[in-house]
């Protein structure tokens, strides 16, 4: 797998791109500019592949605009050691940058073809997420709390099962909507049943599909 001087130049160029999209962490723009995400897509794509759009990757899914995925993870605040749950693994880019940021990632899918694909190809780049297949609207109970937790496809409403996973002080950043478009909903747990809640602007993500694994 090749990731060469182009690659490299093309991503800082990206980095300047979501920089004047006003994304500020320097830490996620460092984080992303170490993906190689142009090895997360098909090869149809690769001339495009630091441009901000999102792609197909199979079975009706999508890997999402770079400065989507930048400005979710900015919102997450992450430090490293956290325990991260991610909702729809994907490809694995935001899972990805997710690691570079030095969280502990757990990350579910429920498309069986793309969890078997990717808990084989994330390792080949050296991240090492703990992978399950399964609902991501039951989230991992059994290994809640977490510190945060990010859904990564278009949900019709909140899942409770994940605002109960979140530890005090933890925090959810999900799409939320049925329609073309969502809202990027930030949940911070403030105690057991309080949460203190803002929206962040309007994103387009492929659904979170309730109950079910394929």
């Amino acid at each position: 797998m090749i990731d060469n001087y182009k690659h490299q130049g093309l991503r800082k160029k990206l980095i300047e791109l979501l920089k004047d999209k006003g994304i500020k962490d320097a830490n996620v723009l460092a984080a992303i500019d170490k993906v190689p995400r142009h090895l997360f897509i098909d090869n149809a794509f690769l001339e495009f592949a630091y441009n901000d759009v999102a792609f197909p990757i199979g079975d009706k899914q999508t890997i999402s605009h770079p400065s989507t995925v930048a400005f979710q993870s900015e919102l997450l605040q992450i430090k490293k050691g956290e325990k991260v749950l991610e909702v729809g693994t994907g490809c694995g880019y935001q899972t990805a940058v997710l690691c570079e940021l030095g969280a502990k990632v757990f990350t579910i899918e429920r498309q069986r073809n793309l969890y078997n694909k990717t808990i084989v190809f994330l390792p080949k780049l050296n991240y090492n997420p703990k992978f399950f297949y399964g609902d991501g609207y039951a989230g991992l109970p059994t290994f809640a709390p977490f510190h945060k937790i990010i859904v990564t496809a278009g949900a019709p409403f909140v899942p409770e099962a994940l605002k109960h996973q979140l530890a005090i002080g933890g925090k959810l950043i999900i799409p939320v909507g049925e329609g073309e478009t969502q809202e990027m909903h930030q949940y911070i747990k403030m105690d057991v049943d309080d949460f203190l809640f803002s929206v962040h602007g309007s994103f387009k993500f492929v659904p979170l599909l309730e109950n079910k694994t394929v």
